[in-house]
């Protein structure tokens, strides 16, 4: 082969690799359109009374799906993700399967016509207005989905479509058809929910640092806590799971809930104590084994956190369907709309396609682009989770899946910032106090301070600074104030990258304004429109 034709065979390939992103693109999109058409086609050759509005409802509600899928779904495989606990492919097949699972099992017979009692149906007597209302609100909160996940913002779908029904109703009825007691209790979700998840999710990573990884032997340590840490898990999952994925199919009081839990804390403490002694005592002490110990309970939390947010969070997509359904079929409008198993399959499939198709791009800044997660910290996000979806039901506040859960990987990554800071100024301490002195003998009692547990390194910070306060005068003096304030800078170190912080901040305060003012757009378009 000739000089020429392998510069040619070279540029072929250049030119096959710089069109892949596009093809893939293109694949996407396909998929996505395949999936419209066949809602087209169902909607147009099922029996019944056909209307052009359920029609486009329908595109919409999968279009919605889609969004929240490539979205919503990042918070409960992000973490499990991030930590190399499962791949993307295995995280992506496991939650599209508990997603759909959720909505089809668990997802209930009936949904809220109005998200949230945003606003009062009423006030809106005609109901084609209420019907051009619906569709306006969930094109909205579609269209600002999708713009968060271009932009990688995880956002509230519920926030999403609450700010599309807010806008459009405000357009259609006035400023008086507004439930605004309401929207305060949601404006306040913003602080709750990211505030009390990274509390929780920081408390929980102290708590293990403290029990387990700061020991000496952590082997010892994990054989002692971590089964208790699992019973823990277990019992907050399964009582998660009865009032959040299961209260639409079987109504149990938190009482109840809870004592399920604790039957099945026991069960799983009994049955993996011995398996993570085993484990624990056969591999080496360090911090890799006591995280290879949470690699399978972030597998079950990654599913049952799908198979929750499935049977709530499709409502998102099909509640506006359902309600739009209702008036075709039955010209009412009502407070509540039952949910027919086509409008319930297009949200599943919705939601379980727009998550394999664009849920990767926020499983990645979900899960490694905020901070840098490990098994451990992974486990901390998924336990405050569902802690604090617990704690705000009984407490009656409003509350966000994703604000929680992307508060607790703030809430881990600004922990760790704070204990790297304090360690270096630890560090600093110590080396103060050696000024002058052998480098060997700095070097071997830094190594000794390394492998002491965390009450030891306590005693012997206590011990220099006893010493350093009956120190002779000819000795160098210590750091001054000012000094001292330089090193809290110089160890302060970034652990979550700002320009996300920022960003998803900036995103959560917009969604609902932004969503309400496309809602209010889209409706006076579309009565523009339909009017004579």
């Amino acid at each position: 082969m000739t000089r020429r034709q392998n510069s040619d065979l070279e540029k072929m390939l250049l030119l096959e690799q710089a069109a892949r992103p596009a093809q893939r693109e293109m694949l996407r999109l396909g998929l996505a359109l395949l999936f419209v058409v066949g809602i087209i086609l169902y909607i147009t050759m099922r029996g019944g009374q056909f209307s052009y509005a359920l029609l486009v409802a329908a595109i919409i509600g999968g279009y919605m799906a889609m969004n929240i899928g490539a979205n919503d779904v990042a918070n409960n495989v992000g973490p499990a993700v991030g930590s190399k606990t499962l791949s993307m492919a295995g995280a992506i097949a496991i939650a599209a399967i508990f997603e759909a699972a959720g909505a089809l099992i668990a997802g209930g017979d009936v949904v809220g016509t109005i998200k949230s009692g945003i606003i009062n149906p009423a006030a809106i007597a005609d109901p084609n207005v209420f019907v051009w209302l619906m569709i306006g609100a969930l094109l909205a909160g579609a269209v600002w989905l999708n713009i968060a996940t271009f932009i990688g913002a995880p956002v509230s779908t519920t926030h999403s479509i609450v700010g599309g029904v807010l806008g459009a109703g405000v357009a259609a009825g006035g400023w008086g058809v507004a439930n605004w007691g309401t929207m305060a209790g949601i404006s306040a979700s913003w602080v709750i929910s990211p505030v009390l998840g990274g509390g929780i999710a920081a408390l929980f990573l102290y708590v293990i640092k403290r029990t387990v990884t700061y020991k000496a032997d952590m082997r010892e340590a994990a054989v002692r806590v971590v089964p208790w840490l699992l019973a823990f898990m277990a019992w907050s999952f399964t009582t998660y799971l009865c009032l959040k994925g299961l209260n639409k199919l079987v109504k149990i009081s938190f009482f109840g809930a809870a004592l399920v839990g604790l039957v099945v804390a026991a069960l799983i403490f009994l049955s993996t104590r011995p398996m993570v002694a085993r484990v624990a005592l056969q591999a080496e002490n360090s911090k890799q084994t006591v995280n290879r110990l949470f690699n399978v309970p972030l597998v079950f939390a990654a599913a049952l956190l799908s198979f929750a947010h499935g049977a709530n969070d499709v409502a998102n997509a099909v509640g506006p369907l359902a309600a739009i359904n209702q008036v075709v079929e039955q010209g009412v409008i009502a407070g509540k709309a039952g949910i027919p198993v086509w409008v319930m399959v297009i949200g599943a499939v919705g939601i379980s396609l727009g998550l394999a198709l664009y849920g990767p791009k926020l499983i990645k800044t979900v899960g490694s682009e905020i901070t840098e997660l490990d098994q451990l910290r992974a486990f901390c996000i998924a336990m405050s989770a569902a802690i604090t979806v617990i704690v705000a039901s009984q407490l009656g506040l409003p509350v966000s899946s994703t604000h929680i859960a992307i508060g607790a990987v703030f809430g881990v990554g600004f922990l760790r910032e704070y204990i790297k800071s304090h360690y270096g100024q630890m560090i600093a301490t110590i080396e103060d106090h050696h000024r002058g002195a052998d480098h060997a003998e700095v070097e071997a009692y830094l190594e000794r301070f390394d492998a002491a547990s965390i009450e030891e390194k306590g005693q012997m910070l206590a011990e220099l600074k006893a010493s350093r306060e009956s120190m002779n005068p000819t000795q160098p003096p210590g750091l001054t104030k000012s000094e001292r304030k330089g090193l809290k800078s110089m160890y302060r170190q970034e652990l979550v990258k700002r320009s996300s912080f920022k960003r998803i901040i900036a995103a959560w305060l917009i969604t609902v304004p932004i969503s309400g003012l496309l809602g209010a757009m889209f409706f006076f378009t579309i009565r523009g429109m339909m009017l004579p």
